[in-house]
Order: structure tokens, then C-alpha cells, then sequence
């Protein structure tokens, strides 16, 4: 200790001076109007300390500041992210109310026109392979369903029942390979067989070179084989190509519902 006072004797007494200095003007400048000669001195030495100091305090006061509004911003993004999170999921699930029951209203409207009774049900499953193309339903022989059960939806026709367990059915689509329905061209009667060709498209087999049969015609059950009834819509006529040879034309067309958005259908009970 007595080495330290040695070696910086000359600094401690320096800021002993000086802290007498300030503690002398202090005491002295509430009981003067006038400013005296050491005062000024002792004034102009702590002036431009006192204003680095002031500065250095406004710089971190100032940062400090912009850190806390900061925090308080970043705070209320979180809040407002959280916010707008929850009113997307609202919206989209009011989206989703709204366009089921668009396609409910128009499944019972279908549902109501058809003469014979039929069945609602909900696709749950499918199964897509190169040689296979079906849907599971949630509806199953408790329901009363049956193997050969046509299924339609508010566009059109869907396929058929071709297995069933006691709570869920595997329909075969009319765009599979092995489906064969007997339809016939809505304006001009000509009749032929639509079969799958996959790939969300059918064509029309078995239609001779002579009939009636353009692009844009729209083709329709004919009710032969009694598995679909009369009149219910199909697809449309997407491309007719007349060979040279042979007696009958290749005619394709694409089907009204769209296979692969399928949600809802009807199983009719036959």
C-alpha cells in the first residue's frame, strides 16, 4: 500500500486538489452573485468535461431508448403475426364451409331430382396405380350398399360399386381402363359405349364412321344394361378422328367430374 501512495503520490494529490477545488466552489457559489476570478477558472477547466459528459449520456440514453421502442415493436409484430395467423385460418376455413356447401346444395338438388333413391357419401381414400383407378367411400353394406351400385355427383357420373365391407365401398371410375358404360350423343342420339382410357379422359367406342358426332357434343347415358339410368350427363366431346379404313371413329372426350377433385357423391340404389 505505502509502495502505491509512492509511485502515484503525484495523482492523489492532484485529484485531491482538485476535488477541493469543486467542493469549495460548490459552497461558495450559493453565497455569490458574482462570479470571482478562481470560480471563472475552475468554470472554464469543468465546462468542456461537463459537456462530453452530457453528450456521452444523451448517446446511451438515446440508445437505450430505440432498444426498449425496439422490444416494443418487435412485441406488437409478434402480436400481429399471431393475429393474422388466426384470421387466415378462419378465413380459409370459412372458405371451405362455404364451398361445401355449395357442393352439398348441389348434390341434394341432384339428390331430389333423380327418380330413384340414393345414398350420400364421403371419399376418404383412393388408389392409383397404372392399371387400377378407384375410390373408397365412407358408406358400406350396413348403409345398404351393394356391389354394381352406379355413383353419380352434381356433374355427372362418377363410376360404380364394385366392392363394399360393412363401412366403406371401393368404387371403379368410369376414366379406369376396365369401366364400360353405354351412352349415347345428347343431339343427335348416335350411341356408342364410353370406356376409360385414363389420365382423366374416356372415349367413345363402338360408334360408326357414319354417325352424327362433333367436338363440343355432349354425351349422355343411353340406359341400356340397366346398371345407369337414362339421360344422366358424362362428358363432352373433346376430339373426333374419321379413319380411311375400318367402319367406326375415334372419338374422345373428357368427363364432367373432375376425378381427382372428387369429395362428395351419390350411390344410387338400384
Amino acid at each position: 500500500m505505502i509502495d502505491f501512495f509512492r509511485k502515484n503520490f503525484l495523482r492523489i494529490l492532484a485529484g485531491c486538489i482538485l476535488l477541493a477545488a469543486l467542493l469549495f466552489y460548490s459552497l461558495n457559489i450559493r453565497q455569490k452573485e458574482s462570479t470571482n476570478s478562481f470560480e471563472r477558472v475552475v468554470l472554464g477547466a469543468t465546462a468542456p468535461i461537463a459537456g462530453v459528459v452530457s453528450r456521452v449520456d444523451a448517446f446511451f440514453t438515446g440508445i437505450w431508448d430505440d432498444y426498449v421502442s425496439l422490444v416494443g415493436v418487435r412485441k406488437e409484430n409478434v402480436k400481429l403475426r399471431d393475429t393474422v395467423e388466426k384470421l387466415n385460418t378462419r378465413l380459409i376455413g370459412d372458405r371451405e364451409s362455404r364451398l361445401e356447401n355449395e357442393r352439398l346444395r348441389k348434390l341434394l338438388e341432384l339428390k331430389d331430382a333423380m327418380d330413384s333413391p340414393s345414398i350420400a357419401a364421403t371419399v376418404i381414400g383412393e388408389d392409383v396405380t397404372p392399371w387400377f383407378r378407384s375410390v373408397i367411400i365412407d358408406r358400406g353394406s350396413v348403409d345398404g350398399i351393394r356391389e354394381g351400385m352406379p355413383v353419380v355427383a352434381s356433374a355427372g357420373i362418377v363410376g360404380r360399386v364394385v366392392r363394399q365391407a360393412a363401412n366403406s365401398s371401393r368404387l371403379l371410375l368410369i376414366t379406369d381402363h376396365a369401366s364400360a358404360v353405354a351412352a349415347t350423343i345428347e343431339r343427335s342420339r348416335a350411341r356408342g359405349v364410353v370406356k376409360g382410357k385414363g389420365a382423366g379422359m374416356c372415349s367413345l367406342e363402338f360408334s360408326e364412321r357414319g354417325e352424327d358426332v362433333k367436338v363440343g357434343d355432349i354425351v349422355v347415358t343411353s340406359g341400356i344394361g340397366g346398371v345407369f339410368p337414362k339421360g344422366i350427363p358424362i362428358g363432352e366431346v373433346t376430339m373426333v378422328k374419321k379413319g380411311e379404313f375400318g367402319i367406326f371413329q375415334t372419338v374422345e372426350l373428357k368427363p364432367f367430374v373432375s376425378m381427382s377433385h372428387l369429395e362428395e357423391v351419390l350411390v344410387m340404389v338400384r
